[in-house]
């Protein structure tokens, strides 16, 4: 599905760009080797050696990653106990697609060979900060970001993006747990976009022609990042083709909403609109979203 959409955007003389930061917890395992739900460590943001234990872990999944020819960019501790992010290089969406992918089961077996249980839930320790999935998004053409070029093009992709964001809500948070994350510990809840303001769903980050791009904030890893990402460019290339427009909120999003939108607020509720989103059945092929539903629906019982 997404082989055949990239292939209508490059039609288009599109070229997606996408680049993804990923977080994830690293647990302590039991003399048995069953997972526990005690953090590797009690680190914080961005601490260092011997407070974060996990900075080894975390450069032996980076090389790991090299060698199968994937770049990470950055790696560090995130906010919770045991929290960890490593951040990618963009590339062409289909490949950003893969490598998150096998970026998971490189965690997922360098955690086990060093003892440890790495967790993708959106919330695997309730009164601490859930795992986010941010994507960053830049449109090129003719080898130039557009998104640099023209800032009003940006405005109309991000337009397009948060016009559609309840109906997509569904594929970036597909889990019940999802929903325990937004709206706490800097994961939004209210759709609005802005510059450099992380209190927004949507940032326009500080950076040169070349890495202007959009950041989503909002999405989790227990999402089928080819779907989500599919549903989130063509969204975002409908406001582009209809020249929307949203004017930019430059308020503290977690003290003053007034007037913003809520995403949605309950798994059941996500479900509900994706249903009945005329776009989303556009985009996706017939009886694929009710398959996908009643997969979710399983999941969660």
């Amino acid at each position: 599905l997404l082989k055949k959409s990239m292939d209508t955007f490059h039609q288009k003389g599109y070229q997606v760009m996408l680049g993804s930061e990923c977080e994830f917890y690293l647990f302590q395992r039991d003399e048995e080797g069953n997972p526990t739900s005690i953090p590797y460590d009690q680190a914080g943001y961005c601490d260092i050696a011997p407070l974060d234990k996990g900075e080894n872990v975390r450069r032996e999944i980076c090389l790991d990653l090299e060698e199968m020819g994937i770049l990470p960019e950055s790696s560090h501790h995130e906010q919770g106990p045991g929290q960890n992010e490593i951040d990618f290089h963009f590339e062409e969406m289909l490949n950003s697609c893969d490598n998150l992918m096998t970026f998971r089961n490189v965690v997922d077996m360098v955690a086990l060979m060093n003892g440890l249980y790495a967790s993708f839930e959106p919330k695997p320790i309730l009164n601490q900060p859930g795992n986010g999935l941010h994507i960053n998004l830049s449109i090129f053409k003719d080898g130039m970001n557009l998104f640099a070029q023209n800032p009003q093009l940006m405005n109309a992709f991000i337009a397009g993006i948060m016009y559609r964001m309840k109906e997509i809500t569904l594929f970036l948070n597909p889990t019940k747990q999802s929903y325990l994350r937004l709206g706490e510990d800097k994961a939004p809840c209210y759709i609005s976009f802005s510059h450099n303001n992380r209190s927004s769903l949507i940032r326009i980050p500080a950076a040169d022609p070349i890495h202007t791009r959009m950041e989503l904030r909002s999405a989790d890893p227990s999402c089928n990042p080819y779907i989500a990402f599919l549903l989130v460019v063509s969204a975002g290339i409908e406001g582009m083709e209809q020249n929307m427009h949203m004017e930019e909120n430059k308020q503290n999003v977690y003290e003053d909403h007034e007037g913003l939108e809520k995403l949605c607020g309950s798994l059941e509720e996500a479900i509900e609109i994706a249903r009945n989103s005329k776009f989303v059945k556009r985009i996706l092929p017939e009886g694929l979203l009710e398959r996908y539903i009643e997969g979710i629906k399983t999941a969660s019982k």
